[in-house]
């Protein structure tokens, strides 16, 4: 238990696993001396004992509670549930890592029939007193005792049009206190028992509840999404009340100290005057800009907080300078003021898009703020993925229908959906969707992820959907108020203009636009802010980056994107043409090595012209490619039209050919007749490969007067048998078309190593070959005897299970896979100290397993051509803890 307030704390910032994100944030705010309302954090243990024993509490918890409730009391003036000088507090969560949105919240706790009436009389405004009640009826309610809000906002529309009234401003005092029976008789009626009056029993209630929405589906959903561990529990924080409804010269709001969309250095965020929290990020109300500068931006006629309460908002700029002063970071801050005096409820390091991110880091770096190293530990390396697609063409033609508010930038194009889960069923059958609310909620979770884009008609710039889209990278406009949803009719209109599920329209969420039909889009802008961070990070990283690439434009792709040379090159991808399949076929179908040569005699210019165009575009760098892989059921003809082609091309009988594919049929091809077996099988193929990879490199070093050096991987070895024989065949192959050319190139000959035999066997591999590249993918499969095309059938039970954190194809099983890759590693380098080592599977793109790589000494990672920029950060992030 640990107290807070004005004068000072019992925890700090460094408290954060502790005390939560939020608690930490609290107290170290009381330690700035900044005007925090009085309270206490318990913390994350509770939550963890909690689960652990029956969803019950230390013995001495309750004692704790109540003495530093005592604190509370005492710095406030009240008494909590005293008739009357009320204390009121406030019961929400506190996660170490931000989870927005995702657990419970209870405000105005400590109200009750004898209570209320002392608020009325303390605050000389019954309206507000009894506002405040219902609201805290609504809340507890729905939190604690779970009845369906739905229920409350019925009624009270419902009596909002008894009375003729637009606004819940218009309600008086006489029609809270009706509607309060009205609140307390739903509660009995769907329960069975009446609304708790005791303040203590409230509390506890309320305790309860946050600490069992740590579990609860979205919080869970969240949790996986962002790889938050479930062990690490929340903390639950019991703050005095402050209010911002008690008249006009009271506020909430919510401000960032950059511009989250944007990253630009300027005061950002909204208000409402005589509100409370909730009222500006539920976008019940449309929220007032907190600048004069904000309100002219976004065209606003309703004056700003700086024109409303100068003398506050004066405070509060100081305030929030402090704040970035002391956090070194774009701070996100929630704020009351009660009676012209400010009271700051919240900060924390702001949730932003990655263009923002960007521009805070290189922005705070040049001020001197952070250093170079700071900056670049800073961002997100999968967030770069939200930079690196493309936006919307400005000359392209576009059909405006409505304009929101840019609450998360990117552009996006797709079907429209209105609920989360028709979202998350279309996108997982490869539609691109945007979702259509009235306005999101937490339970939208799912859809929000699976969606390219998300249109709300309410809401501001700090609404759930707007700080939700923005933490995924997804595109959004928020506040569309023009914009008309019939949920039952499954449409939306605008004007006179209609717009149905399954039809495609278009957002901006860099301009607040959304559009009919689809909108052509342009390749991004990576100089700037994002050519300044990645240098930064290009000096600090020791890995190199490689891409996967079997095509000129992604390999010009990547190099654009800083790629340092090609760690795979997957010449099996490069058969599938219609000029080059039937070719391919008649050699895997040929019964005898003539047969297979002349369809190879086909295919030697295609391939050598394929690495002249690779080996052009990396002009010097490295070139890893694998020989043929295929598993051979990728090649035969399936159909009597396709065995007709590759009769027709090889003179040879359709039923023999038919019966040969039949032949070659295997029962489990992953495991089958590919790879270095192939080689060995149909060593021909192998030398058509070598010798193509080698005129080419001949040829591009004379046109460029630099050696090009292939690296030539043989997969899936096995043996050091296997490896021998192969290199032999490329060493012969090398020596006759040197000797053809009159010319020599350096190569390497290397392996995958994508095998458990072939790990523990590395050393004598390593005897033959001079490089490895790990291919994570198919070690993957081969270590936990799984197939990656088949797994997705239950792989989600096995991480609802806890058998998986993650995806084993997703994320590097470190401890197993990784296990094997160390001790490849170690024993190739024991017979060839100087040994290249790679890895090439999807891996090289992912985060956590680079800083794997980073940690088991490897000297490059190989990912596919969009992830080059977030391999070259995650490097270096992974350099820099290496440093410690």
């Amino acid at each position: 238990m640990y107290s807070f307030g004005r004068n000072g704390s019992e925890g700090t910032a460094d408290m954060r696993n502790l005390l939560g994100g939020k608690g930490a944030n609290l107290a170290e705010m009381s330690n700035l001396g900044l005007p925090v309302p009085p309270g206490l954090t318990i913390t994350t243990e509770v939550c963890t004992y909690y689960y652990a024993n029956g969803q019950s509490y230390p013995a001495e918890l309750e004692a704790q509670v109540s003495e530093a409730l005592a604190k509370v009391e005492t710095e406030m003036g009240m008494r909590f549930g005293d008739a009357e000088n009320p204390l009121l507090v406030s019961v929400r969560s506190g996660a170490r890592a931000s989870m927005p949105g995702m657990m419970d919240t209870v405000l105005n706790l400590g109200l009750s029939p004898v209570t209320v009436e002392g608020l009325a009389r303390r605050s000389g405004d019954e309206r507000f007193a009894y506002d405040s009640y219902r609201r805290f009826i609504q809340m507890y309610s729905d939190v604690v005792l779970g009845v369906d809000h739905s229920f409350f906002e019925d009624r009270l529309e419902a009596r909002k049009e008894e009375r003729g009234y637009h606004l819940d401003t218009e309600m008086t005092a006489d029609d809270w206190k009706s509607l309060i029976d009205d609140y307390k008789a739903i509660v009995e009626r769907e329960l069975g028992r009446p609304f708790p009056d005791d303040p203590r029993e409230q509390l506890w209630g309320a305790i309860s509840a946050v600490f069992g929405s740590w579990m609860n589906q979205r919080a869970k959903t969240y949790r996986r999404l962002h790889n938050i561990p479930a062990e690490w529990g929340t903390a639950v924080n019991v703050q005095a009340m402050v209010f911002g409804n008690m008249g006009d010269d009271c506020a909430t709001g919510v401000a960032f100290t950059r511009n989250p969309s944007t990253g630009v250095k300027e005061f950002y965020g909204e208000f409402l005057v005589n509100a409370q929290g909730e009222d500006v990020v539920a976008g019940i109300r449309t929220p007032q800009h907190l600048t004069v500068a904000g309100k002219q931006a976004n065209g606003s006629s309703d004056p700003s907080m700086e024109e409303e309460m100068p003398e506050v908002f004066a405070e509060l700029v100081t305030v929030k300078d402090r704040l970035e002063q002391h956090y070194r970071d774009m701070q996100d801050i929630e704020f009351t003021v009660q009676q012209g005096r400010l009271y700051m409820l919240q900060t924390r390091n702001g949730k932003r898009t990655a263009a923002a991110a960007l521009k805070i880091a290189v922005d705070m770096a040049e001020e001197g703020l952070i250093t170079h190293e700071q900056a670049v530990a800073r961002i997100e390396a999968q967030a770069l993925d939200q930079l690196l697609h493309p936006t919307l063409d400005p000359k392209a033609p576009k059909q405006v229908i409505a304009k929101g508010l840019p609450a998360s930038p990117g552009a996006a194009s797709g079907v429209v959906v209105f609920t989360a889960d028709e979202a998350e069923k279309r996108a997982q059958g490869g539609e691109d969707v945007i979702l259509v609310r009235i306005e999101t909620s937490p339970e939208d979770i799912h859809g929000m992820h699976a969606a390219r884009g998300i249109l709300t008609a309410r809401g501001g710039m700090t609404s759930h959907a707007a700080v939700v889209a923005r933490g995924m990278g997804r595109a959004c406009v928020s506040g569309a108020g023009t914009v008309r949803i019939d949920y039952a009719k499954g449409q939306f209109t605008v004007g006179d203009v209609t717009v149905k599920a399954g039809e495609t329209i278009t957002i901006d969420g860099g301009k607040g636009e959304v559009m009919l039909g689809r909108v052509p889009t342009i390749k991004p802008d990576l100089s700037g802010d994002f050519g300044t961070l990645m240098a930064w990070a290009d000096e600090i990283r020791t890995l190199k980056v490689r891409t996967n690439a079997e095509t000129p434009l992604d390999a010009e792709t990547a190099r654009t994107f800083g790629a340092e040379g090609i760690g795979l090159c997957r010449t099996e991808h490069m058969f599938f043409s219609d000029d080059r399949i039937i070719a391919v076929r008649q050699m895997i179908l040929s019964d005898d090595a003539d047969g297979r040569r002349a369809a190879l005699a086909k295919l030697l210019p295609m391939q050598r012209g394929d690495f002249v165009s690779l080996f052009r575009i990396m002009a010097g760098l490295p070139v890893t490619v694998r020989l043929l892989d295929p598993p051979l059921h990728e090649f035969l003809p399936h159909s009597e039209k396709e065995i007709a082609e590759v009769a027709a091309a090889s003179g040879m009988d359709a039923q023999k050919l038919a019966a040969r594919a039949s032949a070659l049929h295997e029962s489990n091809p992953m495991l089958g007749h590919r790879g270095c077996r192939l080689g060995i099988s149909y060593p021909e193929i192998y030398e058509m490969q070598a010798r193509a990879i080698l005129e080419a490199a001949v040829e591009v070093s004379a046109e460029l007067g630099q050696t090009v050096t292939p690296e030539i991987m043989i997969p899936l070895v096995a043996t050091r048998r296997e490896l021998e024989i192969l290199r032999k065949l490329v060493d012969d192959t090398a020596a006759k078309v040197f000797a053809e050319k009159g010319a020599k190139v350096e190569y390497l000959v290397g392996t995958m190593i994508e095998l458990p035999r072939a790990a523990l066997q590395a050393a004598k591999i390593a005897e033959v070959g001079e490089f490895f590249s790990f291919g994570t993918n198919d070690l993957t499969q081969t270590t936990f005897g799984i197939s990656r095309d088949d797994s997705g059938a239950f792989l989600d039970s096995y991480r609802e299970a806890g058998i998986f954190d993650q995806d084993p194809f997703v994320s590097l099983d470190q401890d197993g896979v990784g296990e094997l890759v160390k001790i490849a590693a170690e024993r190739g380098r024991s017979t060839r100290p100087d040994i290249k080592l790679g890895i090439c599977g999807e891996h090289g793109g992912d985060p956590a397993s680079i800083d794997f790589c980073q940690r088991a000494g490897l000297d490059y990672v190989s990912c596919s051509p969009y992830r080059v920029p977030i391999a070259r950060l995650a490097a270096a992030q992974a350099a820099l803890r290496a440093r410690g």
